[in-house]
């Protein structure tokens, strides 16, 4: 018998276990691991989540009002942040130069770069304030109801004066994001979520002496709040010390050559955050072809997936924050640890509201059911119930989305992101839409099937070019100067006497 054949198992088992939790230990705690990357998506997550909140209470106020206000305020809303959704993606993209050049240690750097992200939401609340005029043409070509119509032009026509704190709000908060700081965007977003309620409230409804403002009053709220979100960034950002450190007042120079690389690499972001958006943009606005109850059962089903979506969004952009930051420090690997980290915790998340969408759909309808007048509401209530079961299927696929879509923009890999957008947009999205739904006459269904095709086509090719590893050699930031150091003269010889 071979003593130390058998003597030598328990000592293997011992090292097995402690390989382990070694591992496990890594993978919790290590850098890029679950540990980091939710503790950087905590305040992103409650932060989106608020936003979420913000906007499905703004739903639910606009649901007791009417269910023409309701079936309006998706399709005008979802269009004026489609033509936001550019310039939010091209100022936004800052919190990645903020991230890579905080990892790289250049932190004198991030001033400038937050700069030019408020030029360009100088540039886009301009172009968006023209449309203005140009609100009623706009909606007549939808087609919609002439109740429902009203109600889109004043809608879209206030949100549009919200255009520059929207934007230029959204860009300053890559100033804590880009740096793992993120519970200042947390409690600036939870402020100006109770801002916008409250206003919501006693404007909608006329309330404590205001006027009954229906509709116009919710679009109002959603302004002001914005604007309540840019003064406290700027109060945040523009004090003595991020001065000194990072240039938050120094930096405001137009820079040509950086100005002209957040242009490169966001412009990209910006285009494939509009064509999402506008994909979808489209999709809502065929579906109120089919009638005021399937629109509002489509606006209800997006805005409970919202509730749902915004949290995932949230840790999407502590993947995106931690991917810069390691490409900064010339660590790859971490990089990708932290995507993995980021779809674990995702998946987790978002496959158990899955479940619920299925199980207990009533969770969710309810509160839009709460004021609304019973029997206009009860074949919208059905028709939701369905809805949520497509949102169920295509979620759980839209973590690839998210998360490695994600990643790959943190690296700067923005142009390939754009490209598929606009190829899976068309393919999958937009031109399938149109055929069956407009011209062979299929109904809301189907038009779901193709939403639910789309989110889960994109999902796989962002996790493809993911697993491609091209992203790794990426960065958005100038190479540093390199410091030369004067030559010194040589060391004279000295005669050592013996």
């Amino acid at each position: 018998m071979n003593v130390e054949k058998y003597s030598a198992k328990p000592y293997t088992r011992y090292f097995m276990i402690e390989n382990l939790k070694n591992s496990l230990k890594r993978f919790w705690k290590g850098e890029g691991g679950y540990h980091e990357v939710i503790t950087v998506a905590i305040p992103l997550v409650l932060s989106t989540g608020a936003w979420s909140v913000q906007h499905f209470v703004d739903r639910m106020f606009l649901t007791w009002y009417s269910s023409e206000a309701i079936a309006a305020a998706m399709p005008a809303g979802i269009l004026n942040f489609a033509i936001m959704s550019f310039f939010i993606g091209t100022a936004s993209y800052v919190s990645t130069f903020v991230a890579q050049y905080y990892g790289s240690g250049r932190y004198e750097r991030i001033g400038p770069a937050l700069w030019q992200g408020i030029y360009i939401a100088l540039i886009g609340g301009l172009i968006v304030l023209c449309l203005i005029p140009f609100a009623g043409a706009i909606f007549s070509l939808v087609g919609h109801d002439a109740a429902v119509q009203g109600n889109e032009v004043i809608y879209f026509q206030y949100l549009c004066l919200g255009g520059v704190p929207v934007i230029a709000s959204l860009s300053l908060s890559g100033f804590f994001s880009g740096r793992g700081k993120t519970w200042p965007v947390m409690w600036v977003n939870t402020f100006a979520t109770a801002v916008n309620l409250f206003l919501d409230y006693i404007l909608i409804f006329g309330r404590w002496g205001f006027p009954e403002m229906g509709i116009k009053g919710a679009a109002i709220a959603t302004v002001l709040a914005g604007c309540f979100s840019f003064a406290a960034y700027i109060f945040l950002i523009m004090t003595p010390k991020n001065n000194r450190v990072y240039h938050s007042l120094r930096g405001w120079h137009p820079e040509k050559e950086l100005f002209a690389r957040l242009i490169r690499f966001g412009v990209p972001s910006g285009v494939q955050f509009f064509l999402d958006m506008a994909g979808f943009t489209g999709f809502v606005l065929i579906m109120g072809r089919l009638g005021t109850i399937s629109l509002a059962a489509t606006n209800i089903a997006f805005n409970i997936n919202t509730l749902a979506f915004m949290p995932m969004v949230g840790v999407g952009i502590a993947v995106s924050v931690l991917v810069g930051q390691y490409l900064g420090k010339d660590r790859p690997d971490l990089a990708q640890r932290s995507a993995y980290s980021g779809f674990t915790v995702t998946f987790i998340y978002m496959a158990t509201v899955a479940v619920l969408y299925v199980i207990t759909p009533e969770l969710f309808v309810d509160p839009f059911a709460a004021g609304a007048e019973p029997v206009s509401f009860a074949e919208i209530n059905r028709l939701t119930i369905i809805l949520l079961r497509f949102v169920a299927v295509y979620s759980i696929f839209d973590t690839l989305n998210i998360i490695f879509a994600s990643a790959i923009k943190g690296a700067g890999d923005t142009r390939f992101v754009m490209n598929a957008i606009i190829v899976i947009s068309a393919c999958v999205l937009v031109i399938p839409t149109y055929i069956l739904i407009i011209v062979l006459d299929y109904g809301l269904m189907t038009g779901w099937t193709i939403a639910s095709a789309y989110v889960i086509a994109l999902g796989f090719v962002f996790y493809i070019r993911f697993l491609g590893g091209k992203w790794k050699a990426m960065r958005v930031i100038e190479e540093p100067v390199p410091v030369i150091l004067p030559d010194l003269p040589e060391c004279p010889a000295v005669e050592i006497e013996r």
